[in-house]
């Protein structure tokens, strides 16, 4: 699996209003599944989804992030623009982003990763895919599907995405949904896109559920976990391997205060047993990380130790809950690297 992918989606999909289990827990999880926001439920049939507050996190977290490094962010704000020049595509102007993920395995140990990506802000997507024709120097094609027109860009340079993650683009499709949304990923993607918004079957209830759990987290996540993706990690201990095998979902949140990041990860498992088992094998690995952290020096030390010592390790029923928090101001010195 490609290393940059996962760097951006253990931010995006990993990290990337905490569940409760209990009944009405489960009330309120199939009431949020009833009226999910219109940008995750006009996804595609995905296998994990992910919204991002995009302009709070540009205009608000990111400075804060790097308040003290105004190098740093002058580079993450020059990578935005330079994103923009290449694609035509400005993330300042979004409001939010969906991701949708689909998985696939076309042989043993590769998992190859579908995205799509849903944009809604205050601008004019027919005069951003314009744009982006001019910033592909005549290097695109357009499609006809569904009355609508798809874009396709290719680019093939390193470009990085909202300032922070770099990744390689070789072909980019987008399309207008309407005057203030646009769909950005690969063609097929973009048709089932497409197809969604013209009515076809809606998708997702239940990772919308988990994903929007908290509706002020600057990022909210949920995955499915197959048994076939289990297998394409490999995780080099076979007891953890046995133990993460009872995994079905994953979910969360990252959250800001005005001084701290917090990150909340759920996962729902077969059983309360593997439940138990899983929680017992984090604590162990919590108890076990703390005799080597205190060999990391420097900026890394300090925010592995505060994450670890605010880690809170919990299980109720078949789920497991993971919450840490740590310094804005820890953060901001490891950003880009």
């Amino acid at each position: 699996m490609n290393t940059k992918f996962l760097k951006m989606a253990a931010i995006i999909l990993v990290l990337t209003g905490c569940l409760q289990i209990d009944s009405r827990a489960q009330t309120r999880a199939r009431s949020s599944a009833q009226t999910p926001p219109s940008l995750l439920s006009s996804l595609p049939e995905s296998d994990a989804i992910a919204q991002i507050s995009v302009k709070r996190l540009l205009n608000d977290v990111m400075p804060r992030l790097l308040s003290g490094n105004p190098t740093k962010l002058a580079q993450a704000n020059a990578d935005i623009d330079q994103f923009k020049n290449r694609t035509g595509i400005d993330p300042r102007a979004f409001d939010q982003i969906a991701l949708g993920v689909r998985y696939s395995y076309p042989s043993e140990r590769i998992t190859k990763l579908q995205t799509v990506g849903l944009a809604k802000g205050s601008f004019s997507a027919g005069a951003m895919v314009a744009a982006g024709r001019v910033a592909a120097n005549g290097k695109y094609r357009e499609e006809k599907y569904q009355g609508k027109t798809i874009y396709v860009f290719t680019l093939d340079q390193e470009v990085k995405f909202l300032g922070l993650f770099g990744f390689k683009v070789r072909q980019l499709a987008a399309s207008p949904l309407d005057a203030n949304t646009l769909a950005i990923g690969d063609a097929e993607s973009i048709r089932t896109v497409i197809d969604v918004s013209r009515g076809h079957k809606r998708a997702n209830a239940e990772l919308i559920a988990l994903a929007s759990r908290d509706p002020n987290a600057i990022i909210g996540f949920g995955s499915n976990v197959s048994p076939s993706l289990l297998r394409n990690f490999d995780i080099g201990n076979a007891a953890i391997a046995s133990d993460l095998s009872a995994l079905r979902q994953v979910y969360g949140a990252v959250g800001t205060t005005e001084k701290d990041v917090a990150l909340f990860i759920g996962a729902r498992t077969v059983n309360a047993d593997a439940a138990r088992n899983l929680g017992d094998t984090l604590e162990g690995l919590k108890q076990f990380g703390a005799l080597f952290i205190n060999r990391l020096s420097g900026a890394k030390g300090t925010l592995a130790r505060s994450a670890l010592t605010n880690l809170k390790i919990a299980t109720q029923a078949n789920e497991l809950e993971i919450r840490t928090a740590v310094a804005q101001a820890d953060i901001g010195p490891l950003m880009g690297n």
